[in-house]
């Protein structure tokens, strides 16, 4: 491939001039210019090698070559629509059936995991006769009309709530209103679900279904307690609703000691519908809806076809079967839960050492840091955090942040992410916490920017000590 002919600045100026703002950069002060990926790496155009520490979609890794061979092969053959018979999508709906309760036996193909959850709605609602939905705070599932609606972290800034939706607590043990010390978490969570369903009930609403990611992504690396899930789907299922698992983030391994993250959740329970993007497909545009016969039969009685243009397709299964059996090969779930354990265990290392690291949690390759002003009140660090994120990226460590408070670090990297790198990663984490004076000044500076200039001339108080 031929080296790039234009300048990072020559690009930042074009996307600023022709792309929306809403459509927003990582690092939006100081840009990477990436060009190319490979593994859990990622190189901008003057070769500056990255750790990707963030990015769940290149699941198997960047560029993996035996996904690319499998996309450029089938594309050379034949690449069209659902319509006519052929192997590849037969083949990866009996692979994906392999790893899911034997329940769960019917696949839509799509192409995003928006697209899946909006089907998953259609799904629910045409089953149970239902329209309205119980989600969780701060909750994402997609960017169509139909999922901004049932997402918290989304409706709250723009046309608030609809009064179909109904909003239950984060499972969050280490902030929400059942913690660490209760001696039931799970239940208590759960009981919360069977309030807002009664609540709803007693307008005279009737749900349709519960949709929860099986561990929040954007409401800050959240896992449940185990036994949450059982207890909630009987509550929405005793109430004509259905259980919706959004594995679009944490999905096909991730976990480690499981394939799916529901499955962390218990060996008995299964949910009525499961939606899968992202990872999927490494990169490619693919997604996946699965469900019970039942479910599926009652959609199909309406008569009404189902199509989807590009789902499906020879190309995209072909690159779904290449990604399970890179994963199957490399034996990437069995590696997620030892370099996911090996990390958690440096961080915890650190947690000693730093006071900010408020809470670690995380199963496999699925891991949040919590960061904290006061021990006591568990203040969310939000400044910190943006600081320490910029300060990696300067080390060459890409990362973000999420939650509701902004200030905790998400760790979602290729799954071949290695032991190495995460020595390497959390060294540089404890390199920055150790640079105290450097974030405070920092801070300062983005709470009071005209202090900017001052500082800068200044040689006595620098933002990198």
């Amino acid at each position: 491939m031929a080296s790039d002919p234009r300048g990072k600045a020559a690009t930042l100026a074009l996307r600023r001039r022709l792309l929306s703002n809403s459509c927003r950069l990582f690092f939006p002060e100081d840009p990477i210019k990436i060009v190319r990926g490979q593994g859990q790496y990622m190189y901008d155009e003057e070769g500056t090698e990255y750790i990707d520490c963030i990015n769940n979609v290149a699941h198997v890794g960047h560029c993996h070559p035996l996904v690319v061979q499998a996309a450029h092969e089938q594309n050379q053959v034949l690449n069209t629509n659902s319509r006519y018979l052929h192997d590849n999508i037969v083949d990866y709906a009996q692979r994906l059936s392999e790893t899911l309760p034997e329940k769960l036996c019917v696949f839509y193909f799509l192409n995003s995991g928006s697209e899946a959850n909006d089907l998953a709605l259609r799904l629910a609602r045409q089953y149970t006769g239902h329209w309205d939905v119980v989600v969780l705070d701060h909750a994402y599932h997609g960017h169509l009309s139909s999922l901004i609606d049932i997402s918290p972290y989304k409706f709250r800034d723009l046309d608030g709530q609809k009064e179909w939706v109904h909003v239950a607590p984060l499972p969050d043990t280490y902030r929400g209103p059942y913690r660490e010390d209760h001696p039931n978490p799970a239940v208590a969570y759960a009981s919360e679900v069977k309030r807002v369903v009664s609540s709803a009930q007693e307008k005279g609403r009737k749900i349709a279904a519960f949709f929860a990611e099986s561990l929040p992504s954007v409401g800050g690396q959240i896992v449940p307690p185990a036994g949450y899930f059982p207890e909630v789907a009987e509550h929405v299922r005793r109430a004509g609703g259905v259980f919706v698992a959004d594995e679009i983030q944490v999905g096909f391994g991730r976990v480690g000691r499981h394939f799916w993250a529901f499955q962390l959740q218990g060996e008995d329970f299964v949910p009525d519908i499961v939606t899968m993007g992202k990872s999927i497909g490494n990169g490619h545009p693919v997604a996946c809806v699965a469900t019970t016969q039942a479910v599926a039969r009652a959609f199909e009685a309406t008569g009404v076809e189902y199509f989807n243009t590009f789902g499906g397709s020879p190309v995209s299964c072909a690159v779904g079967l290449a990604v399970l059996d890179v994963l199957e090969k490399e034996q990437l779930q069995a590696h997620a839960a030892s370099v996911g354990s090996f990390l958690m265990e440096l961080l915890g290392q650190q947690k000693a050492k730093h006071p900010i690291l408020g809470d670690i949690r995380g199963v496999g390759l699925f891991i949040g840091v919590d960061l904290i002003k006061d021990e006591a009140t568990r203040m969310p660090a939000t400044e910190e955090a943006d600081y320490v994120v910029s300060r990696l990226k300067e080390n060459h460590i890409l990362l973000s942040t999420d939650g509701p408070g902004k200030n905790v670090l998400k760790f979602k990297p290729p799954m071949c992410f290695t032991l190495d790198n995460a020595r390497l990663v959390v060294a540089k984490l404890d390199a920055i916490l150790t640079e105290e004076k450097g974030w405070l000044v920092w801070v300062a500076l983005r709470s009071f920017p005209d202090m900017e200039e001052n500082v800068r001339s200044c040689e006595t108080l620098r933002l990198r000590p």
